[in-house]
């Protein structure tokens, strides 16, 4: 079937359906836009590409959003990114992947039994799902820092869901909650990987991500202190946070010998974080050692109070004298297929959003600022699949739900990890201890292990200083901080949660809705180089740099376009001038679509009535005749006689340099608008001009609402006009070619003049070209400026006698242009000739 034959059937089914192919185009589809009018360059000087600029089509569109089956494959090769690396993996690389695994593994152990804890599980099930985390994430991993893993906050939301399954369904065991809800929430989040929606983590902010992670720590901190106190008293420690700080202080007096483990568990954690900070930087050159010195804390304190445990509770293990973990089975003992069905699905359902996001938030917080500071980029999708996959296939194992750790990726980042790879290195000493240290395990105090987990959320608070940064950036981001840390301490981890993200969504459409455009104004700058010094009468004198290509006062000036009301902060007292009495220039601000669109267009109209005057005045000859929205002025008020002295309205020239996009809504709008100002300027028209189109829908939009023509006038139609379009030369010495040529050339004569220096010889070509371009002997051909060196092309044979231009945007829509300067010239050069006068 041909093109025609297609083209033919569409028009002639348009036709039938009462469709206006040719939306408000006054030059007809025939004819000529260029020829139309009186052209502002000749044919007969220059010889010039015209350009039909071809509006983008339905079947584009889902072309571009159609893989081929090279994208298929690709997809499935990204599904599993080792592949990429794991072909050239080498020794070098082993020997820093088996530090940092053996350092991290030393340290998910202790973490691991510690969180498993806050999930009010039996310790085993913190180093189940330590094992399985870092066993399967190599294989899809983009990140070769993050550790996935227990983690304190979402253990914590673990060890409130366990606890209410208690009360509720009693015949079902926490674990076997537990692990249900690691494989609904980690299928959730793996379709979100394949889909490759990990772009909706960027809708949360970072102050949401900080004030969530400070409230969470928190609350997790005083619900151990209880704990780290062997406080006998009973109240929960799963209550809001002011209350569980609260009881924990009222019940002092209920503390007992734990306390004295507790306590000095944990000073001895931050005693010698301290002093290894303090050595490492007195002693630089051993700053490795103190690293791992510091890294091994928590190892060394668990086996320091598990030795007095062990020599003060061996004789008796039935009534031991402080609270310890007891016994830890010997291997996989819970492993099996985990049960998931509607009645343990129902326990967690709605906390299940609450869970998804902390798996969310954690991992890619803390892989995309790893990823920044070690200059690699991670793919946001891919690593949801690896935290799906891991949480889907980790509950065989007995896991529950874990994610990225910042502890122990920090950890991991500074020992020197090469390659995902490391995570295997880490298994297998999660793997030793599970078989070998279960004995052990048994004596390890309680009160330390509270310690530990109160020492490491404590690295989650945000310092003053980043909060105070966040006020010197944006005052209502700080607020949002402040808002999710408050509610946070008040209620629940939860709430805190969906608080912050409610707010920070209300924040950005806000600013969307409530965003205001610019009128702008024209001032012409010149560029000024560093060393001009500010005469006297306020001029600028002249520079010392005669090699400027800004030399010539002329050369350096240009015009640009500012807020006339100076919003972006320049300075008022430069006066910037209307760019003519009648026409406006509007910058949008936010994008151009629904949320927005009344709010900018709102704005320009009522500016241009104030601005301007009506062309053809209503008359009434009674009070009573006039509508009740335009009562009139005063009487013997001047209103009315300043208004007649404001000028007509001739043209909108909007900037569309923010705007990537636009939706029905936003053109509806923009065609409402344009009928209100064809009204008011009556019988004239008022020719819309549109800058920085960057996107060809976008532009397809508005020539389909029938914009990027000239609107004819109401009494007489359509009168000559004079198009203006820019345009770039191709060939000839203005070219990017014949610049690049000039580069060259003026390089090899600087090379070629340090050839001879070197070895004494002054070239008779050089000599030439000295006195070509007046330049005294002994200074350095380089100097000759730029213009006199391209003087030299015309005779070049790549450029002899020829000069021609392609214009840079179509010309079947002379009212869509490059910049605002071709802009208002076009809107200038249409005016009508008695307003120019």
């Amino acid at each position: 079937m041909s093109k025609d034959f297609t083209t033919k059937v569409g028009q002639g089914l348009a036709k039938g359906l009462g469709i206006k192919q040719a939306y408000r185009d006054p030059l007809g589809a025939q004819a000529d836009p260029v020829t139309r009018g009186e052209s502002t360059f000749s044919y007969g000087t220059i010889d010039t590409y015209s350009y039909l600029e071809q509006e983008p089509t339905t079947a584009e569109w889902f072309k571009e959003i159609t893989p081929s089956w090279h994208d298929v494959g690709r997809y499935f090769y990204r599904l599993f990114p080792f592949l990429s690396w794991i072909t050239r993996y080498n020794t070098q690389w082993l020997l820093g992947d088996l530090v940092a695994g053996i350092t991290v593994g030393a340290v998910v152990v202790p973490q691991g039994m510690a969180y498993a804890k806050l999930a009010e599980l039996p310790v085993q099930y913190g180093l189940y799902s330590s094992f399985m985390g870092v066993l399967l994430y190599w294989f899809f991993a983009t990140s070769k820092d993050i550790t996935i893993g227990p983690v304190a906050v979402m253990s914590t939301l673990v060890g409130t869901i366990v606890l209410d399954a208690e009360d509720k369904y009693p015949d079902i065991p926490g674990h076997v909650v537990a692990s249900c809800l690691a494989i609904v929430s980690g299928g959730i989040v793996c379709a979100l990987g394949l889909l490759r929606l990990g772009f909706i983590v960027d809708f949360i902010p970072l102050p949401a991500i900080s004030a969530f992670m400070t409230g969470s720590a928190l609350n997790i901190a005083s619900g151990q202190v209880k704990n780290l106190l062997g406080e006998s008293a009973s109240f929960s420690t799963r209550d809001a946070t002011y209350k569980i700080i609260i009881n924990s202080l009222k019940h002092l007096p209920s503390a007992g010998i734990d306390a004295a483990l507790g306590v000095t568990s944990l000073a001895m954690l931050y005693i010698i974080r301290s002093a290894c900070n303090f050595l490492a930087r007195k002693y630089p050159q051993k700053a490795k050692l103190w690293f791992f010195a510091s890294t091994l804390r928590t190892v060394f304190v668990i086996l320091f109070y598990t030795m007095i445990s062990a020599a003060v509770n061996l004789h008796r293990k039935d009534d031991p004298m402080f609270n310890v973990i007891g016994n830890v089975p010997r291997g996989f003992k819970d492993a099996g297929v985990p049960r998931v069905d509607s009645e343990v699905i129902s326990v967690f359902a709605s906390q299940l959003p609450a869970c998804v996001i902390v798996l969310l938030i954690e991992h890619i917080a803390i892989s995309k600022s790893f990823g920044r500071v070690n200059n690699y980029t991670i793919d946001p999708s891919q690593e949801l699949v690896a935290i799906g996959v891991s949480n889907l296939l980790g509950p065989f194992l007995g896991a529950y739900p874990a994610t990225g750790s910042f502890s122990r990726t920090a950890i991991k980042s500074k020992a020197g990890v090469r390659t995902p790879l490391a995570g295997v290195i880490t298994a297998i000493v999660v793997l030793l201890a599970i078989y070998a240290l279960t004995a052990v395990f048994f004596y390890i105090p309680q009160a330390a292990l509270s310690g530990v987990i109160i020492h490491a959320v404590g690295d989650l608070i945000t310092p003053p200083n980043t909060v105070y940064q966040f006020w010197r950036v944006s005052p209502i981001d700080a607020l949002i901080f402040f808002i999710g840390v408050i509610v946070t301490v008040f209620s629940s981890i939860e709430d805190g949660i969906y608080c912050t993200i409610c707010v920070s969504v209300a924040v950005l459409l806000f600013r969307v809705a409530k965003a205001r455009g610019q009128f702008l104004g024209r001032v012409t700058i010149h560029s000024v180089i560093g060393d001009h010094l500010v005469q006297g009468d306020g001029k600028y004198g002249p520079g010392n740099n005669s090699n400027s290509p800004d030399r010539d006062e002329e050369g350096s000036r240009r015009s640009i376009f500012l807020p006339l009301n100076h919003a972006d902060g320049s300075n008022p007292e430069v006066g910037l001038e209307q760019p003519y009495p009648g026409i406006f220039i509007y910058r949008f601000s936010e994008g151009f679509n629904y949320p927005n669109a009344n709010h900018y267009t709102d704005y320009l109209v009522q500016t241009i009535f104030r601005e301007t005057r009506r062309t053809i005045p209503f008359s009434y000859e009674q009070r009573g005749d006039r509508p009740w929205n335009d009562p009139g002025p005063r009487k013997n008020s001047p209103q009315e006689e300043q208004r007649s002295q404001r000028p007509l309205l001739r043209a909108v020239i909007l900037d569309f340099s923010s705007v990537n996009n636009v939706d029905v809504t936003s053109i509806q709008n923009l065609i409402d608008v344009r009928n209100q100002l064809d009204l008011y300027a009556s019988p004239r028209a008022v020719q819309w001009h549109f800058a920085h189109l960057n996107n060809r829908w976008t532009k397809r939009a508005l020539a389909a609402a029938g914009f990027g023509f000239p609107t004819p006038n109401s009494d007489n139609g359509f009168h000559r006009w004079k198009p203006i379009f820019s345009v770039a030369e191709i060939e000839g010495r203005s070219s990017a070619a014949a610049h690049a040529e000039m580069l060259n050339n003026q390089h090899a004569q600087h090379a070629a003049q340090k050839r001879d220096e070197e070895d004494g010889i002054k070239h008779e070509s050089h000599t030439t070209m000295r006195e070509t371009h007046g330049v005294e002997e002994g200074s350095d051909i380089s100097s000759v400026p730029e213009d006199k060196l391209q003087h030299d092309l015309n005779d070049s044979k790549a450029y002899r006698n020829r000069r021609k231009v392609a214009v840079v945007q179509g010309i079947n829509r002379p009212f869509f242009h490059i910049d605002l300067t071709s802009a208002l010239e076009s809107a200038l050069a249409n005016a009508p000739p008695e307003e120019l006068e």
